[in-house]
């Protein structure tokens, strides 16, 4: 594999293509379109079942093999789970992931420990956490981290829609955003940790948070949901999705970031 796009900051913002819209039908082809179009990293959800609202399992092993059957790029396992432990991370590892985040909610006085030892496995690792967990919750977390991860809140209580994130985007996330990157960059770290939105995002509203930090944008509705329902692979229309918010994301970049970091 070629070196990691993961944990590598640089003036071009990167695009971790989530699978939560995927079309499980056709997920190999849909990961090669995405694969085509420019996807920086492929982000699954991990899920066990028992993490907040979610009664149901989700991107369980089997996806993740069928994934990594599919694709060169680096997949990240983020997991959505009440304290996964060490046997999960090794399972995770043995089916091809490359990057593991770790909820900073349920992992309590164990997630240091739990990033070493994903470390230990050669894998990257990251934390993660939902609006309105406090940001210092972060800053000891950093130097371990390749990635920290900060994620838009979500209404599970309304039904999702065609042509649009579920993820509510509040006008002061981009102050939290800018929170995180300094945080970073008083560690001496901007070259070496990325900060990753996840929630929300188009190509209309990125370049606010590449100004504020963002070095990694999640996606998953614009590059798999449109006007008629999930779009279609072999189509061209997926690769096309990802062309999109590449333009808008290196324009961002030029207008935003050197190559180390923000301009000042």
């Amino acid at each position: 594999m070629t070196t990691s796009a993961i944990g590598n900051p640089a003036r071009r913002v990167k695009i971790a293509a989530g699978l939560f819209w995927a079309d499980y039908a056709a997920l190999g082809a849909q990961v090669r379109d995405l694969e085509e179009g420019g996807a920086d990293w492929l982000h699954i959800e991990v899920r066990d079942g028992t993490y907040m609202q979610f009664a149901m399992p989700r991107g369980g092993l089997d996806i993740i093999e069928a994934t990594r059957q599919s694709t060169k790029l680096e997949i990240e396992a983020q997991l959505q789970m009440h304290r996964p432990n060490q046997e999960v991370f090794r399972q995770l590892a043995d089916a091809g992931v490359n990057l593991i985040s770790l909820p900073i909610e349920t992992m309590g006085e164990t997630t240091i420990e739990n990033m070493m030892f994903i470390k230990e496995l050669g894998l990257k690792v990251g934390v993660w956490a939902w609006e309105g967990w406090p940001l210092c919750f972060f800053e000891q977390l950093i130097p371990y981290a390749d990635i920290i991860e900060f994620e838009t809140w979500y209404p599970f209580w309304q039904p999702p829609q065609t042509r649009r994130s579920p993820h509510v985007v509040h006008p002061n996330f981009g102050k939290y955003m800018r929170t995180l990157h300094d945080m970073i960059v008083a560690q001496g770290l901007e070259e070496k940790v990325d900060l990753m939105m996840d929630g929300g995002l188009n190509a209309g509203n990125v370049s606010k948070y590449v100004s504020a930090g963002m070095t990694v944008g999640e996606f998953s509705s614009p590059l798999l949901k449109g006007p008629g329902g999930k779009l279609k692979p072999g189509t061209g229309e997926i690769p096309a999705a990802v062309q999109r918010l590449r333009k808008a994301l290196d324009e961002a970049g030029t207008m935003h970031r050197t190559d180390t970091g923000l301009k000042s």
